[in-house]
């Protein structure tokens, strides 16, 4: 069973940026696709953006030019990198990890509050 744990939330100004951090309980070596999906109050849980092992992205248009994923191996971690922050931005984010067998997996969600 994979325990992915989500970090780096909190409240941010408008404008502002936060990095989220996603440690997983095992290497992601194991995994074909790593990525980020939110939900705000009231919405559906939505894509924020992907990426597979081979590097391909996918990125909901709203995160395009603001926000980026990586991740370091080494620490089983992926990372959301997120400038230009927007009060519509507001959402719990969650960490999404998908293994060989297309079993995903998902963290418990960190929340980002963009308010002045």
């Amino acid at each position: 069973q994979v325990q992915l744990v989500e970090s780096g939330g909190g409240l941010v100004q408008p404008g502002g940026s936060l990095r989220l951090s996603c440690a997983a309980s095992l290497s992601i070596f194991s995994f074909t696709r790593m990525g980020w999906y939110r939900q705000a109050p009231g919405k559906e849980r939505e894509l924020v953006t992907t990426i597979t092992s081979g590097g391909r992205t996918n990125s909901a248009d709203s995160a395009k030019g603001r926000f980026t994923i990586s991740s370091d191996h080494a620490k089983n971690t992926v990372y959301l990198q997120m400038n230009s922050l927007e009060p519509d931005d507001t959402a719990v984010y969650y960490c999404t990890i998908r293994n060989y067998d297309g079993i995903d997996y998902w963290g418990k969600g960190t929340l980002v509050t963009v308010s002045s």
